[in-house]
């Protein structure tokens, strides 16, 4: 069965955007694992935000990321690019149909309310945090609106010279 990986940078004190949501604040000097990382997926999730931002970013804003199967999830779009594929409705039984097919493992990309709405579905399988040392005092937390206490175990932990540690958690 396919994962879903929950995969993104973080500030030190929780924030996955600043208070203008900026995210100048993330590291990108050198690879930090996402080269192994992109060899692991085929598909990314994202929401509706999400999705709006890189349309608006064009060109650069996956730049350097391979083509993937982009799910789209939202309840008011009612079209997404070509190629790619809208879920409106029956977000659990939507998810659980993709994780059962055949392919590599599911990027979830953006979106702290799909996040938490996954979350809470109990559909995500592993966390991978890039913790940057920087407080940004104020923005959107990553964790909002979580329902039930989740129990992680923690799988790797990398260390990078930036002072950025990268942690990779299994849901429990």
């Amino acid at each position: 069965m396919r994962k879903v990986i929950l995969s993104l940078a973080v500030s030190l004190d929780g924030y996955i955007e600043g208070p203008n949501a900026e995210y100048d604040w993330c590291f990108t000097d050198q690879d930090y694992g996402l080269s192994d990382f992109f060899k692991r997926i085929d598909s990314v999730f994202m929401g509706r935000r999400s999705y709006e931002l890189t349309l608006s970013m064009g060109n650069s804003a996956m730049a350097g990321v391979p083509k993937f199967t982009n799910y789209i999830f939202s309840r008011t779009l009612t079209q997404v690019r070509t190629g790619e594929v809208l879920i409106r409705e029956n977000i659990r039984e939507e998810v659980e149909k993709i994780k059962n097919e055949e392919g590599k493992d599911i990027w979830l990309f953006g979106g702290a309310d799909l996040t938490t709405t996954l979350l809470n579905l109990n559909l995500v399988d592993e966390i991978q945090m890039a913790v940057h040392p920087v407080i940004l005092g104020a923005g959107k937390p990553l964790f909002q609106g979580i329902t039930n206490r989740l129990h992680l175990k923690l799988v790797d932990c990398k260390e990078y010279s930036s002072g950025l540690v990268a942690l990779t958690y299994h849901l429990e």
